[in-house]
């Protein structure tokens, strides 16, 4: 798909054509033989990797239960705007979504460590985090306070610090620049002088282009460079400190969740499970050639955060945090869990992964 059809799509979704389909999807039906849902996604159709890493997952659902289970798929804009999919899940009008949860951190942050956070984790250490080190229960108890049950279902893995029209040299630089940056590591931009502004997908370019943001983070070189931000911005800085491992997440409407039988909400975890492994290897392999095509064909100019700057992310980035755990019980036993993750498995991440990777690099001249 063209990015400026996606833009048209994702911008312009047509109420009437929107409500027309809605109108003809029946309530969700949950019979011995066939289930159906609705599930909205923010998302525009077509979008590489998360917006067909959600069609993939509503396909491959209807493939391993042998059409039994029956996904009605809506990307933004066709039934409710991208930020409304929350609403349309948690009140019962859709079973499910597809979508960042950091995107909900207005509701309670706690959201944010569901999809990444500053300094978080990396997509092999939330995975670790998530099923062996209490994560998938504390998000049980911050979804169900909504009404809602959360899978795994998809990442993105380290995505670049994002795209500015000048250089970043300290982080005075950053003071007065409106970027489009969502979830915590928005609210650490603001702590260091900048106006962090939350937009869809499909708002950015026409918002870059005209002035309206000065710079914005979206994803990494494959998702990036199919939007043309280098029209735009020309410096592309790297890494992002505020989405380490960037999962996605299939939300569910916790009633619907609960009528299904055992065997049924296995098979929806085993094709989202299927799907977060999927989506990162689709980025694993694309970004690399994407990132080489945007420096020599699009005279994209590829800079690294100095230390100083991240030193002052960091110091942001804990003031953040300390807000976080004051804002609830819960809220602070989410972080706590986090913290202790990220130390546990990061230490094994040291000498296991990054020692690999670091020595491999040097022998090999990489």
């Amino acid at each position: 798909m063209e990015r400026r059809k996606f833009i048209k799509a994702a911008g312009l979704a047509g109420v009437t054509g929107a409500a027309a389909t809605a109108s003809v999807f029946p309530k969700p039906a949950i019979a011995q033989d066939r289930i159906e849902f609705a599930m909205v996604s923010t998302w525009p159709r077509d979008f590489p990797g998360l917006g067909t890493g959600a069609q993939r997952f509503a396909e491959r659902l209807a493939t391993i239960s042998e059409g039994r289970i029956q996904v009605q798929y809506f990307s933004a804009g066709e039934r409710v705007g991208a930020f409304d999919s929350f609403d349309e899940v948690a009140s019962g009008n859709a079973q499910g979504y597809h979508a960042a949860e950091y995107y909900w951190k207005g509701k309670h942050p706690g959201w944010a460590f569901f999809t990444a956070v500053p300094f978080g984790l990396t997509y092999t250490e939330m995975n670790g985090w998530i099923r062996w080190g209490g994560g998938q229960e504390l998000w049980d108890e911050l979804a169900g306070q909504f009404g809602l049950k959360g899978l795994m279902c998809g990442n993105t893995g380290v995505q670049m610090g994002g795209w500015f029209r000048k250089e970043i040299n300290s982080a005075d630089d950053l003071k007065g620049l409106k970027m489009r940056i969502p979830g915590l590591g928005g609210d650490v931009m603001a702590k260091l002088g900048a106006s962090p502004v939350s937009l869809p997908g499909g708002q950015i370019y026409e918002n870059l282009v005209s002035g309206a943001i000065d710079a914005t983070e979206w994803v990494g070189p494959w998702n990036d460079g199919f939007m043309k931000f280098y029209e735009a911005a020309k410096f592309y800085y790297y890494p992002g400190m505020h989405e380490p491992g960037s999962m996605l997440a299939v939300g569910l409407n916790a009633d619907f969740w609960g009528k299904l039988s055992k065997a049924d909400q296995m098979l929806i975890e085993a094709a989202a499970a299927a799907e977060n492994d999927w989506m990162m290897a689709e980025y694993n392999a694309k970004s690399g050639a994407a990132l080489k095509g945007l420096i020599a064909d699009q005279g994209v100019q590829l800079r690294q955060f100095s230390d100083d700057i991240y030193d002052s992310f960091g110091e942001a980035a804990e003031e953040v945090f300390e807000e976080v755990r004051a804002h609830s019980d819960l809220a602070s036993r989410i972080y706590d869990s986090f913290a202790q993750a990220r130390t546990d498995i990061g230490a094994w991440t040291n000498i296991s992964d990054q020692a690999y990777v670091s020595q491999r690099n040097r022998v090999l001249g990489l």
